[in-house]
């Protein structure tokens, strides 16, 4: 696992009229503070990479569909650096990862139809604080 990046497991619940899934809580591991709340969503097969965040924490759920991440540790003074870890996410597979900045990160949908992403972060997105890197420059895995 990359320094920094937290994986924890959500909390579900279940009754006849329709489920609850918990997303964050201020109370939560890797909580910064809230800045935005959005959704993105990618097709089936596609992948949407690559992206490093300079000052911004993402917290990444996917409640509708899979989405496979792969993150790259991109912070020199880390002892994770370098390093890629990888995650598929899910309904089935109902986690949060909590991503810190400078950490490289590209996803690909896994299902047909509706792959959806949750992230909830700590700062208003700015055009000039996330970097996209080409998506040749490194291997999607």
């Amino acid at each position: 696992m990359i320094e920094g990046l937290i994986l924890s497991k959500l909390a579900t619940f279940s009754s006849k009229d329709g489920a609850v899934y918990h997303n964050l809580r201020s109370s939560d591991p890797g909580y910064v503070g809230f800045g935005e709340s959005y959704f993105s969503f990618i097709e089936y097969n596609a992948v949407k990479a690559w992206k490093l965040h300079q000052k911004m924490t993402l917290n990444l759920v996917v409640p509708v569909g899979m989405v496979r991440f792969n993150f790259i540790d991109l912070r020199e003074q880390s002892d994770t650096y370098k390093l890629r870890f990888e995650v598929t996410l899910s309904f089935e597979n109902y986690q949060r990862i909590t991503v810190p900045p400078k950490i490289l990160f590209g996803f690909k949908g896994l299902e047909e139809g509706i792959n959806m992403i949750s992230n909830i972060t700590d700062m208003v997105h700015i055009d000039e604080e996330c970097i996209n890197i080409d998506r040749n420059k490194y291997e999607f895995k």
